[in-house]
């Protein structure tokens, strides 16, 4: 059977500045990595008065731990949609190390809806993430080094809330002692957070520009005077080394999936500690130089989606013309403890959720090659029995032969209803938790810890209670219990903290235990990677 890497590797991949025209740029509009990868210019069509193009997110059903092949239908739709004769532009997140030497692989599509070279995307691709996590550890430098050279600012060290970052699961880094001298004299408690969880990622991905990623990191907040007053990464002067170390990592990357349609893939922020959607910067970019545009939103609806829907699209002014909704039988058949009927009450939460946003959407089945018919069939009925769209989807193997019909599918509902916020962000802070957590994960109430009340606090006389709320919670559930599955009822939702991301402009409220650095599995993906004398990678997925 072939993999993700043996398709990648039989491919043979046109020279990216090839791609480029079919989007109408010229080789001298690209900053080349290679003859495979560039960068496009982040401001290259800010005076454009083209009209945008339509744009379709991509989500899914509460996932299994595998995934249920978002990615790979986003390409296999674009795909189709080439086929179909339109002028498409895909845009996803960049990999993160973690997953990929952890539990779900890479994050490039699969078989031949694949984004490529799927190496070097895998594994550092153009440098961004680096770039981003040493953005972010020069900051936690500069704070410590402050504090020690006299601290003028009256920074209370028991009171930094700017934590270091490493793309890579670690879970030893969760709790840790930085400032150790000789004398075993520490200075304090520190936590690291995976690069994709950390607020660069997230500011990266909302600043609408250069001048505006730089006015973002002034707005950091990085630690509380002995006042309780808050200290802004403007206090240290680190905006602008920051932002000269994300001076090229702002610019999106162009690349080219199997089938040879262009791809943009910028930024990596996780959907459930994060807002788990690529750079605003990518996505307006690609609305600008294509009619249609195809993006996903990390995990399930109720992550990706609701972040994407309620902070990407309110913060970059977007106006989402479509969803697709991927459903697996793997997954329903997990929600429904091997009866597939069992776990469709997970499907229909998540329609009913798309639809509070007001938008038209289409139900895609992604086919995977142990699917019986009787089992697609299960499906099938059900949808049409809720009276909603449905495509029976096989990008893995059909590319975008396989999502021919979702194409023409997602093409007839796109002049459709208006798309409306779920919440009004003037709202009280408590208020927009309850909506989420009523609305979109079906919980009774929602309870706070001593922390999030005394952090809450703090938010609101700081006077950043009317920014969006980004849930952290787990992506196994609707719940913040990854053990209830399906759609359960009867649960309440518990805030233990409350993080203010002032240069991203939202708050996290963190639910249940998510953890912001994760761990390696016993057995993770790593061990299976491997490379011959003449660098030939295998095992990478």
């Amino acid at each position: 059977m072939e993999t993700n890497i043996t398709v990648a590797q039989k491919i043979k991949l046109d020279p990216i500045v090839d791609i480029a025209k079919k989007i109408g740029l010229s080789e001298d509009q690209l900053f080349l990595h290679g003859p495979y990868m560039a960068k496009i210019d982040a401001g290259l069509m800010k005076d454009s008065d083209k009209e945008d193009g339509k744009l379709i997110l991509v989500t899914a059903i509460t996932p299994t731990k595998a995934g249920e092949g978002k990615s790979t239908v986003t390409v296999g739709l674009g795909q189709a949609l080439s086929k179909l004769d339109k002028k498409i532009m895909i845009c996803l997140r960049e990999p993160s190390l973690g997953p990929v030497f952890g539990i779900k692989g890479g994050a490039c599509g699969g078989g031949y809806s694949q984004v490529l070279p799927m190496e070097d995307i895998n594994l550092h691709f153009t440098g961004d993430l680096s770039a981003i996590e040493s953005a972010n550890n020069l900051l936690a430098a500069m704070i410590d080094n402050h504090i020690v050279k006299g601290n003028e600012l009256n920074i209370n060290p028991d009171s930094v809330v700017w934590r270091r970052a490493m793309d890579m699961n670690d879970r030893t880094l969760r709790s840790i002692y930085v400032g150790c001298d000789e004398r075993k004299v520490c200075l304090r408690k520190d936590v690291f957070d995976i690069t994709a969880a950390s607020e660069v990622m997230a500011i990266l991905c909302l600043a609408k520009n250069l001048g505006d990623l730089k006015e973002r990191i002034n707005n950091i907040i990085l630690a509380y005077t002995y006042d309780g007053e808050p200290v802004y990464a403007k206090s240290l002067n680190a905006a602008g080394a920051m932002t000269s170390l994300l001076k090229h990592a702002i610019n999106p990357n162009l690349v080219q999936t199997v089938e040879k349609v262009p791809a943009l893939i910028h930024g990596g922020p996780f959907a459930n500690i994060a807002h788990g959607c690529n750079s605003l910067i990518a996505t307006k970019l690609a609305l600008k130089l294509a009619d249609y545009v195809v993006t996903e939103a990390g995990f399930g609806a109720d992550l990706g989606a609701e972040k994407f829907l309620n902070i990407k699209c309110r913060l970059g002014n977007l106006n989402p013309n479509g969803v697709v909704l991927v459903a697996t039988v793997r997954a329903l058949k997990m929600h429904g403890e091997g009866d597939i009927k069992k776990g469709m009450p997970n499907l229909e939460k998540h329609i009913e959720n798309i639809k509070k946003f007001n938008l038209p959407f289409v139900v895609a089945l992604n086919k995977f090659i142990d699917d019986t018919p009787e089992e697609i069939k299960i499906v099938e009925e059900h949808c049409k029995g809720l009276g909603v769209n449905y495509v029976l989807s096989d990008p893995w193997s059909g590319g975008g032969d396989g999502c021919l019909e979702l194409g023409k599918k997602v093409l007839d509902i796109l002049d459709g209803e208006n798309f409306k916020f779920l919440y009004d962000v003037n709202a009280s802070l408590k208020d927009k938790i309850l909506t989420i957590s009523k609305e979109i994960y079906g919980a009774d109430s929602v309870e706070y810890s001593k922390d999030a009340e005394r952090h809450m606090e703090r938010i609101e006389k700081i006077g950043l209670n009317n920014l969006p709320v980004c849930m952290a919670k787990t992506q196994m559930s609707f719940s913040d219990d990854p053990k209830l599955i399906c759609r359960p009822i009867g649960f309440k939702i518990t805030i233990r903290d409350l993080k203010i991301s002032a240069g991203a402009s939202f708050i996290v409220a963190l639910a249940g235990n998510i953890m912001t650095m994760p761990g390696l599995p016993k057995k993770p993906n790593a061990e299976l990677i491997d490379i011959d004398a003449d660098g030939k990678i295998s095992g990478l997925f």
